[in-house]
C-alpha cells in the first residue's frame, strides 16, 4: 500500500505508517502543493493525508484512481468534495477534538491580548518610548462581569466558553441546536444571532465553513456591535464578511479584533497591517507541539483501519 503526504507534517504520522509496513512518500517542501504536482506524485497512491490547502476537487478524485481513503490534517474538510468522493467509495476523515484545547486557549490568548492592548504595549516598550507609570497608558477592558457570545457551541466554542467563564463572565451563544449540558454547567443561555451580537462585549466565532454559515456574520450582524465589543474569530474567515469588520475597525466603531483567518487566506487583506486595534496571527489555532502530532497520528492511523478493512476513527459525514 502506499501513501501520499501533501506536506510536511510531524514525523509521527510517517512513522507510524511504516511501523505497519506502508510505503509513504511526502511532499518535501513547507509550502502548499500545486495541483499538478499531486496528481503527478500521488498517482500510485491508496491513501491520501491532505491540508486545508489543497483542493481536493472532482478532478484530483478522479486523477488518483487507486485511492481507497482521504484523511484531512485538520477538523475542517470544506477542501475537499466529500459527496464525490463517497460516490468514489473514498473515505474521508478529520482529526476532530485533538486540536480542541489548543484551539481554544488561542481564542482566550487573543481576547486578552485585545482586551489589553499587549500587542501595541508591548511594542511600546521595545521601541524604548516607556517613561514611567501614567493613569491612561493603554487602557483597556477587564473580563470580569463581561457578556461572551459564543457563535457556534462545538468542542471549541464549548472549551472557550470554559476557559472565558472562569474569568467571571456570563456565557450565550448562537448554535442551531440547544446544547443543554452546556447550558447547565456555565449558566449559559441560547440566543438569536441578532441579539448576541448586539449584547455582547467579546465575540468569539467558531463555526465551521458550509453552504449555510458562509458570511453568515454580515453587515447587518456586524453593525449591531457595541462600540467597546472586541471580536475574535478562529474558525474560518469566509464566515464573517471581513471587509466590512475591517471598514468598522477602521472607523474605531469597535474596540478590537483578533484574527487568526482570514477571507481570502493565505492572503491577507492590507488594510489589516495598517490597524493598531487588531491582533493579527497566522492561523496558529492547531500550533501546539501536542495538537499537531496527535493529528498526524490520527491521519495514519485513519489510513491503517481502511487498509485493515475496518471502520475509520473520525470518518467525515454529510
Amino acid at each position: 500500500m502506499n501513501v501520499y503526504i501533501t506536506r510536511k507534517i510531524p514525523s509521527s504520522a510517517k512513522e507510524l505508517l511504516e511501523s505497519k509496513g506502508i510505503n509513504v512518500k511526502e511532499y518535501p517542501k513547507d509550502k502548499p502543493i500545486l495541483k499538478e504536482e499531486l496528481i503527478r506524485n500521488a498517482k500510485d497512491a491508496e491513501g491520501l493525508i491532505s491540508l486545508l490547502t489543497d483542493k481536493i476537487d472532482k478532478e484530483v478524485i478522479d486523477s488518483l484512481p487507486k485511492l481507497k481513503v482521504i484523511a484531512n490534517y485538520a477538523v475542517g474538510f470544506n477542501n475537499i468534495d466529500v459527496k464525490y468522493a463517497n460516490s468514489k467509495n473514498i473515505t474521508v476523515t478529520n482529526t476532530p477534538d485533538i486540536l480542541t484545547d489548543a484551539t481554544a486557549d488561542l481564542a482566550v490568548t487573543l481576547v486578552l491580548t485585545c482586551a489589553r492592548n499587549i500587542i501595541h504595549a508591548e511594542k511600546f516598550m521595545r521601541d524604548k518610548k516607556f517613561e514611567g507609570w501614567k493613569p491612561k497608558l493603554f487602557l483597556g477592558y477587564e473580563l470580569r462581569g463581561k457578556t461572551v457570545g459564543i457563535i457556534g457551541a462545538g468542542r471549541i466554542g464549548i472549551e472557550t466558553a470554559k476557559r472565558l467563564k472562569s474569568f467571571g463572565t456570563k456565557i450565550i451563544y448562537y448554535n442551531r441546536s440547544k446544547k443543554i449540558d452546556f447550558e447547565k454547567e456555565l449558566e449559559a443561555k441560547k440566543v438569536t444571532l441578532k441579539k448576541l451580537m448586539k449584547t455582547s462585549d467579546i465575540i468569539s466565532v467558531h463555526l465551521p465553513l458550509n453552504d449555510k454559515t458562509n458570511c453568515l456574520i454580515d453587515k447587518e450582524h456586524l453593525d449591531l456591535m457595541k462600540s467597546s465589543a472586541i471580536f475574535i474569530n478562529t474558525a474560518r474567515g469566509e464566515v464573517v464578511d471581513e471587509k466590512y469588520l475591517i471598514r468598522l475597525l477602521k472607523n474605531k466603531k469597535i474596540f478590537s479584533a483578533g484574527f487568526d483567518v482570514y477571507f481570502e487566506e493565505p492572503n491577507v487583506n492590507n488594510e489589516l497591517y495598517k490597524l493598531n486595534n487588531v491582533v493579527i496571527l497566522p492561523h496558529l489555532g492547531s500550533a501546539s507541539f501536542e495538537a499537531r502530532s496527535k493529528m498526524a497520528e490520527l491521519c495514519s492511523q485513519n489510513i491503517i483501519n481502511i487498509f485493515n478493512g475496518k471502520r475509520a476513527l473520525t470518518e467525515v459525514k454529510i
